[in-house]
């Protein structure tokens, strides 16, 4: 006998059909209605109280497994970065990597594009594949050979599988933990220039446009950059970009008192590229919002700045930072959840992250507008490293689901 289960009286955002006030019908692990229903016979009901109801999150490139950190932030469907230990270049090693998140979350593996990450023999991307990978990925680095990555993309569009790339040149930011200016002078950090991401971005979006592949790229965080993406868009260019919330609301002033939690990977960047990110997000020329979640505990962070390991825990925060700019009014509801659910799942080949009918009942009950602060000593991550401890934001998972079954939401806050 299928399971029925009704929700009512909800805000439901769909990243394809719009905001609108009704109700949802799941059958067993599915949508099967929604808008004005009527709710059969020995359905489980749950009254929404008007509060937001759309679809759970896919946090694309994260670099840990943190499935209660994952769950407090609303997020079922992770897109996993390849940089693991052993890395994700193996068959069984992806293979395993999609299952161990089971039963309360998706985990979509991006395999390695070349062995060990090392930006020189091409990974068994086909394999792979079968084995559970959703897309290939060249990881936290760069690969400098442009013959190298002109065989990932043309093999990867071979395979129908889209490139998640690092968007810096190594030649250029080699050593650096800063963007350079006026910050990094001052604070005396080795540092490079912006335009190792414009360079990256350059190169990429040609071979693309050559092989015609799928690229995506998994932050873009600079004017330039957002220049180059912009442009091969409106040529046709298979191109995606992400950027984090760090990367929209800090900019390397945050670096100044030499707090390492402000250490990210591309690194923050002048209050101009911040400002261009801002216009970026709102014209539409960034596709996902990602929370790059990479929880570094205090012997990685707690070193001198140019020591510490880049990286932000930000899984949990990710969700509340993305109602703040709908408060802003930079976005609405319905792109904020394109930003973080449809179009992420669409990167990955995921047919996720809608409240259509037919969609996997992946869902998440939102209260947009109660108060919480940021605690990097309460978080549920493995570690708590964020450059935003002590903000003040607005929005909290009420109720979330994976596949029609009701996942506990630890209360953390």
């Amino acid at each position: 006998m299928s399971r029925m289960l009704a929700l009512t009286d909800a805000l439901l955002v769909c990243p394809v059909a719009g905001v609108a006030r009704g109700g949802m019908l799941v059958e067993d692990d599915r949508i099967v209605a929604t808008g004005v229903i009527e709710i059969p016979k020995g359905a489980e009901v749950i009254a929404c109280g008007g509060q937001v109801l759309a679809p759970a999150i896919v946090d694309l490139g994260v670099f840990a497994i943190d499935a209660p950190a994952f769950h407090a932030g609303g997020i079922v469907r992770v897109g996993l970065m390849p940089d693991q230990s052993p890395v994700l270049d193996d068959p069984g090693v992806v293979q395993r990597a999609a299952l161990i998140g089971r039963p309360g979350l998706w985990i979509h593996p991006i395999a390695a594009a070349t062995r060990g990450l090392a930006g020189k023999d091409l990974a068994e991307m086909a394999i792979n594949r079968d084995a559970g990978a959703r897309a290939i990925g060249t990881g936290a680095g760069w690969i400098a050979d442009s013959g190298v990555m002109r065989k990932v993309l043309a093999y990867a569009g071979d395979l129908g599988l889209t490139v998640i790339a690092h968007a810096e040149d190594a030649g250029v930011t080699a050593g650096a933990v800063a963007t350079a200016g006026e910050t990094a002078t001052r604070m005396g950090l080795p540092s490079a220039p912006a335009i190792a991401e414009a360079l990256a971005i350059a190169r990429d979006v040609m071979l693309a446009e050559e092989t015609g592949a799928a690229l995506h790229f998994r932050q873009v965080t600079t004017a330039a950059g957002f220049d180059l993406v912009r442009a091969a868009k409106r040529r046709g260019v298979r191109v995606t970009c992400g950027i984090t919330p760090a990367h929209l609301l800090l900019s390397d002033i945050a670096m100044s008192d030499f707090r390492t939690f402000a250490h990210l990977s591309p690194p923050l960047r002048a209050e101009s590229d911040r400002q261009a990110a801002i216009g970026a997000l709102a014209d539409g020329t960034i596709d996902v919002l990602c929370s790059a979640h990479d929880p570094r505990g205090p012997e990685e962070k707690r070193l001198p700045f140019a020591d510490s390991t880049s990286g932000m825990a930000g899984a949990e925060t990710l969700l509340a930072f993305g109602l703040g700019l709908v408060r802003d009014e930079t976005i609405d509801l319905q792109r904020l959840f394109m930003l973080l659910a449809a179009n992420p799942a669409s990167v990955l080949g995921v047919e996720a992250g809608t409240l259509m009918p037919g969609a996997p009942a992946d869902l998440v009950l939102i209260d947009q507008d109660t108060p919480w602060q940021i605690n990097g000593d309460r978080f549920l991550a493995r570690a708590g490293n964020t450059p935003f401890d002590g903000l003040p934001v607005q929005g909290k998972v009420r109720r979330l689901f994976k596949g029609g079954t009701a996942l506990s939401v630890p209360a953390r806050l």
